[in-house]
């Protein structure tokens, strides 16, 4: 676009207006003047600067916008929970923090038949990363080593109550705002026998007996579990 004299039109007059300070009378402030305007289409964000009697207009994206803003915003993660894979600020402004927890065996209990005591179990269980935001369910991934890189294969976790996604089902759970607690809290609530799918080679759909087989042993039988994708995927 052309460069557009102050004054030549309407949308020049428009963009050349200054703004007068509601304060009073005996408050002697100069009108602060309009330097820069930015219109957002549907489409495009176009920049109208003004100079020196000149109104010069041009296209922008809305990634220079965003980062020109945040050269005045400080951005810092504070301080990380204890193995912490990564730190991510997502584009509806949530944190999202993924924690790793080794193989270990973790106390569960299934809720098999409602108003009765749940079956427990000790559960010998692969790696999990833990992708979790504040005050939410979190996702879950197994995977065979603490990952390094982001080309490391993921697999489906063998967990009751959760996605094909990685995601979990919150039920009546209220989650802290303390992501380093998400991990404990997601075993410490009742599961039932929703959302398994498919999570084990040999038992396929069946998790209760995938359970009851591992349930008090020392050990999760890693060459069981389904690959769903690689650390690259949940980085995006």
């Amino acid at each position: 676009m052309t460069p557009e004299k102050k004054g030549s039109g309407k949308l020049a007059v428009e963009q050349a207006a200054s703004f007068q300070w509601a304060l009073p009378d005996n408050v002697e402030v100069p009108p602060d003047e309009l330097k820069v305007r930015l219109d957002f289409y549907g489409q495009s964000v176009v920049m109208y600067v003004m100079e020196d009697e000149i109104i010069t207009t041009k296209m922008v994206s809305p990634q220079d916008v965003a980062l020109a803003l945040l050269r005045d915003i400080p951005l810092g993660s504070g301080v990380l929970p204890e193995n912490t894979l990564w730190w991510q600020h997502r584009q509806d402004g949530a944190p999202v923090v993924a924690l790793w927890r080794p193989p270990q065996v973790w106390p569960a209990a299934l809720q098999l038949e409602p108003f009765k005591p749940p079956r427990r179990f000790k559960l010998p269980m692969p790696g999990f990363i833990f992708v979790c935001r504040p005050g939410s369910p979190p996702a879950i991934f197994a995977v065979k080593n603490r990952p390094t890189t982001p080309e490391e294969l993921v697999f489906r976790a063998p967990l009751y109550n959760v996605y094909a996604s990685g995601g979990s089902c919150p039920g009546s759970h209220k989650y802290s705002d303390d992501v380093s607690k998400i991990p404990e809290e997601f075993f410490t609530a009742f599961f039932s026998q929703s959302l398994g799918g498919e999570v084990s080679k040999k038992y396929g759909h069946d998790l209760l007996k995938l359970w009851e087989s591992i349930d008090r042993k020392r050990s999760y039988p890693l060459r069981d579990l389904l690959p769903c994708g690689k650390v690259e995927n949940l980085l995006k």
